[in-house]
């Protein structure tokens, strides 16, 4: 059992959750939920649910300091585990000293990383340590990875969709071995990449799209690129995206931030920074530039 005090940061942690993503978190019950994780038991989690959520961390030492941060980040794993209690979701710890062999196997080599096993893939968790973006994140991840696209309305949601790398196919059916190639591509960068389809002529034509036909988007750029050589095998379509999601321009957001920061060009970044109300609407956006990343030193 975890120690009371878990229960009161808890309580103190909770206070200090964003409300405005219109996530209502209730309060910690108190009740464990997250488990350790271990070679003899991790066949039988593994089994048990679609997603495993994994904290792979240090050892925890006396130091009063890091228990603390340890304990910051297994209550924030405890409030996600609590609201997302009815999803096929599993949420477990492993400590690197202990597992050493377990965390080998799963190729396991950054302390301090969150990890989601899904089927055989691996997806480290690259954005911020807080409960709302923990479940936005994984409610995206069991969601399917290609979202269809059948009327007027969804078109033009779709359009709306600016701030992603999006990409959009038209094809036969779901039946289709292409379509069937795209999904399995998709897969590969969900929840990270959008990938849409649509099996509608009428849509097809409204996004000028030829049957087979993928269509890449950056973010904030209007015109997609084709992508080359239809129609397309799963690998095709995995190392085209890899080759072009460095995208010119993108907006920082916390499930992605970490990995935004660390994609950098030489060192450098160049970042804006705007309220949401901005009329250009371009508030936390990132332009990476071989540009020089001196700052004037008249500059506040």
């Amino acid at each position: 059992m975890k120690r009371t005090h878990l229960f009161i940061v808890g309580i103190y942690f909770l206070s200090s959750c964003r409300a405005e993503e219109g996530l209502n978190f209730p309060t910690y019950d108190g009740k464990d939920r997250v488990v350790s994780l271990s070679e003899k038991n991790f066949k039988q989690v593994l089994k048990k649910y679609d997603l495993l959520c994994l904290y792979y961390h240090e050892p925890v030492s006396s130091d009063k300091v890091t228990q603390k941060q340890f304990q910051l980040k297994e209550i924030v794993l405890e409030l996600v585990a609590q609201v997302l209690e009815h999803k096929a979701i599993g949420f477990v710890m492993v400590d690197a000293k202990k597992e050493a062999k377990l965390a080998k196997k799963l190729g396991f080599d950054e302390e301090g990383s969150l990890y989601i096993l899904k089927g055989d893939r691996t997806i480290e968790f690259d954005g911020e340590f807080a409960a709302d973006v923990l479940v936005e994140f994984l409610l995206d991840l069991i969601e399917d990875p290609v979202e269809i696209i059948s009327s007027k309305l969804e078109v033009q949601a779709f359009e709306r969709i600016e701030d992603y790398i999006k990409l959009i196919g038209f094809f036969k059916s779901e039946d289709s071995e292409y379509y069937k190639a795209f999904e399995e591509a998709a897969e590969h960068f969900q929840p990270y990449i959008k990938f849409f389809a649509t099996f509608d002529k009428g849509v097809a034509k409204k996004l000028s799209l030829k049957m087979n036909e993928v269509d890449f988007y950056e973010p904030f750029m209007d015109e997609p690129i084709a992508i080359p050589n239809k129609p397309y095998t799963e690998e095709e379509l995995v190392e085209f995206v890899k080759e072009h999601q460095r995208p010119t321009l993108r907006r920082l957001r916390p499930e992605e931030m970490f990995e935004t920061w660390e994609d950098d060009l030489n060192g450098i970044h160049i970042v804006a920074f705007a309220e949401k109300s901005d009329p250009d609407n371009q508030g936390g956006t990132i332009f990476p530039s071989p540009v020089t990343d001196t700052w004037p030193k008249d500059d506040p």
